[in-house]
């Protein structure tokens, strides 16, 4: 009987160890999830009639960040990109490593990156 409890109240206190350790795992994760950025940045390469600003949308709303795009007079794709740090970081690796299926990059720039409190803009937008 005497060590039927002490196994019960052994595993009594395991089980408030891990959800213990699960509840300040989620916090941090919650903590780091949110942190919202922002980002400027500026495609060159073969980007302009290739879709890339309709792909660059695209691929924006499925990741569910905000911005917007828009080609240059010197050729280049420029826009704003602002969500999770996380999924900026993806649109990151896809605005430099695949971009719409036509277009070939040779360089990309991004810039002005920050954290910012809450979203300055609203859906992802080509402009003109």
């Amino acid at each position: 009987m005497r060590s039927q409890r002490l196994l019960t109240a052994g595993v009594f206190s395991l089980s408030l160890t891990l959800l213990l350790c699960v509840s300040v795992c989620l916090r941090m994760g919650e903590a780091g999830g949110n942190k919202l950025t922002s980002v400027d940045f500026e495609i060159f390469g073969n980007v302009q009639g290739v879709c890339f600003r309709m792909y660059t949308e695209k691929q924006g709303l499925h990741l569910g960040l905000v911005g917007w795009v828009k080609n240059t007079h010197g050729g280049t794709v420029v826009g704003q990109v602002q969500g999770p740090a996380h999924k900026v970081e993806e649109m990151k690796v896809w605005l430099s490593k695949e971009g719409s299926p036509s277009s070939r990059i040779t360089r990309f720039c991004f810039s002005n990156q920050r954290n910012i409190d809450k979203l300055e803009l609203s859906g992802f937008k080509t402009r003109f």
